[in-house]
């Protein structure tokens, strides 16, 4: 096996939705510039480019809203799981384990491996970081793309004013406006009911095969169980 193929086949998780989301971006922008365009001929205005469009705050309002649900959908569920349990679920710890684990289970100090990472070894703040580096890494990408879509939302919404002859609104009175917090909130209940349905069904559904599901032959009860 070539190391090409190698490299493939050890990250095809990560290589095929990192192309899938580049192919769905680029076809949202088609899309969006098309939708763009005939906004604009409706108002008696030129279209403008593709490469135009890119760099326009509609197409930035429109992708920072869904990043950031997205983003704190994992936030909420990497600190959710920490303690909330859901009994039959392969997405929840078994029913004894709520709460954060003890050194030995995390393998931490002296608990660590040869292979353990260097922070996981070192005790204080390094270690602290460390063991709640993804809850707050998602934590932090939310919040900047929940500003990112703020920034780039009230220029949407000043530039549609504008052309409507209405007066523009400062940033603070944007985000108490209903069309920043319709936005927001059609993406967070979307993703809060993918996680409560994803936590749910994979009780009583299964996949073969998938470390999503437990395997096909566990009891409804099995906690904690990955097929």
């Amino acid at each position: 096996m070539t190391a090409l193929r190698r490299f493939a086949r050890e990250n095809g998780l990560g290589l095929a939705f990192g192309v899938a989301f580049l192919l769905a971006l680029a076809g949202q922008a088609i899309s969006g510039h098309a939708e763009f365009n005939n906004q604009l001929l409706a108002e008696n205005l030129q279209p403008i480019s593709l490469a135009a469009y890119l760099t326009t705050s509609d197409f930035a309002v429109d992708v920072t809203e869904n990043w950031q649900s997205e983003y704190l959908q994992f936030f909420l569920y990497i600190y959710g799981t920490v303690w909330l349990l859901q009994r039959g679920s392969p997405e929840s710890k078994k029913l004894h384990q709520s709460g954060p684990g003890t050194e030995h289970d995390q393998l931490l100090g002296p608990y660590a491996g040869p292979d353990s990472p260097k922070w996981a070894r070192t005790p204080g703040i390094r270690q602290a970081l460390y063991a709640h580096s993804l809850g707050l890494t998602m934590a932090a990408i939310f919040l900047l793309c929940w500003l990112a879509q703020s920034i780039s939302g009230v220029a949407a919404y000043n530039e549609q004013h504008l052309r409507q002859l209405q007066a523009p609104s400062d940033w603070s009175d944007y985000v108490s406006t209903a069309d920043f917090w319709n936005r927001t909130l059609q993406n967070w209940q979307s993703e809060l009911l993918a996680i409560a349905s994803m936590a749910i069904l994979s009780v009583y559904l299964r996949q073969r095969g998938s470390p999503e599901s437990k395997p096909v032959g566990s009891a409804h009860t099995a906690t904690g169980v990955e097929g």
